[in-house]
């Protein structure tokens, strides 16, 4: 049987196969991320990471499906304000609403222990040397709330999406990242969006 993941607000979503965790794509320094994000501590202090490293609950670190390890990111707190600057070294969350795990560090500086979770932004700072990417936009909103609708739709069906604030207040929702331009016209067919280039 898979092996689940204890949140703090009591979720426990069953880690899916290899095979369905996102591969890890490039990013440039910049790449903004909007969504919830949740925090992890005990069982997982002093076991290895995804990328080999052990993880420290007291450290400054985060997980993600996507990001590269070693990306150095900023989280901020968007009912709140605070920030906080992390490095990536594991993947998760696993749950399909959330797009961030913190260490028990970071939600303590987020202010995110006591309620589990929190609306977030993730601003990366510093990346691996980027590579070519696409991603798909599929929607162009001037309604926030249209937006999230639309992305939470792709993430049930299976995609990584983010919101993208564009020019005049235009809030954009894109899927991907993708290394190969194949899937991203694949997606883009399905979804009736447009690819576009870089990331």
């Amino acid at each position: 049987s898979n092996p689940t993941v204890a949140t703090p607000a009591g979720a426990t979503p069953t880690i899916p196969p290899a095979a369905e965790i996102s591969l890890e794509v490039p990013v440039r320094e910049g790449w903004v991320e909007e969504g919830v994000a949740s925090w992890y501590g005990e069982p997982f202090h002093g076991r290895p990471t995804a990328s080999g490293e052990v993880y420290n609950m007291h450290g400054a670190t985060a997980a993600h499906r996507t990001l590269p390890f070693g990306t150095r990111i900023r989280v901020e707190n968007l009912d709140s304000g605070r920030t906080v600057e992390l490095r990536i070294t594991d993947r998760g969350p696993f749950a399909h609403d959330r797009v961030l795990d913190v260490s028990r560090w970071g939600a303590e500086a987020l202010g995110l222990v006591g309620p589990g979770t929190g609306r977030v932004r993730i601003t990366v700072l510093e990346a691996p040397a980027p590579e070519r990417c696409w991603e798909v936009q599929a929607g162009a909103f001037r309604e926030e709330g249209n937006a999230r609708r639309l992305r939470e739709r792709l993430e049930r069906a299976g995609l990584a999406a983010r919101i993208v604030r564009g020019d005049e207040g235009v809030i954009l929702v894109r899927a991907g990242p993708f290394e190969d331009r194949g899937a991203a016209d694949d997606t883009a067919r399905e979804i009736s969006g447009l690819v576009v280039g870089g990331c």
